[in-house]
């Protein structure tokens, strides 16, 4: 599932870029806690996966508030290492006023997060295509998950365009009445 978010972001960043506008891009790995935390209640705990993985407050401090300002903006593009599990020690760069922030990842339209997006895009799959995407250790964390996300946060129905996703070669646009 990441990496489809990634791919989309991409294409988004890169149709941004070509009506020139300043893009910034990040997802949600460069945010995780540490994996002592994100794994405090096992490896496979779904609910830990929503709650537990990405650090809020980081994402709101060093990205979401500073890039809400209307002028003099600034952020850090990541503040975790998915692969040494450790800070990133990206440095706070300064941001155009009129910069646009591509942000990959699960889970952003969970209250503690969507009033930090103007907009948002879901990607909407089946269970299947999921587990298609995802490692056979992973799938039922990530279900549960995203299970729990879709009941509680109805990304179909609060995202600004909704993608049904089962092939990434093949997106179709689902149209709301």
């Amino acid at each position: 599932m990441d990496a489809d978010t990634a791919w989309y972001a991409g294409h988004l960043a890169d149709a941004l870029r070509a009506a020139a506008r300043p893009v910034l891009t990040a997802g949600w790995s460069g945010f995780w806690r540490p994996r002592s935390l994100r794994l405090e209640h096992g490896r496979d705990d779904p609910d830990a996966f929503h709650d537990g993985w990405l650090d809020v407050a980081g994402l709101w401090r060093e990205v979401l508030g500073p890039l809400g300002e209307g002028t003099g903006r600034w952020w850090v593009p990541s503040l975790h290492d998915p692969g040494t599990d450790r800070a990133s020690r990206a440095p706070r760069e300064a941001v155009p006023d009129d910069a646009v922030l591509v942000f990959a990842g699960p889970f952003l339209l969970r209250d503690d997060l969507r009033w930090g997006f103007d907009a948002v895009v879901h990607l909407s799959t089946s269970d299947a295509a999921v587990r298609r995407r995802v490692g056979a250790a992973d799938a039922e964390r990530v279900l549960g998950g995203w299970h729990r996300y879709l009941a509680e946060s109805e990304p179909a129905e609060r995202a600004t365009a909704v993608l049904r996703c089962e092939d990434p070669r093949h997106p179709a646009e689902l149209v709301r009445g």
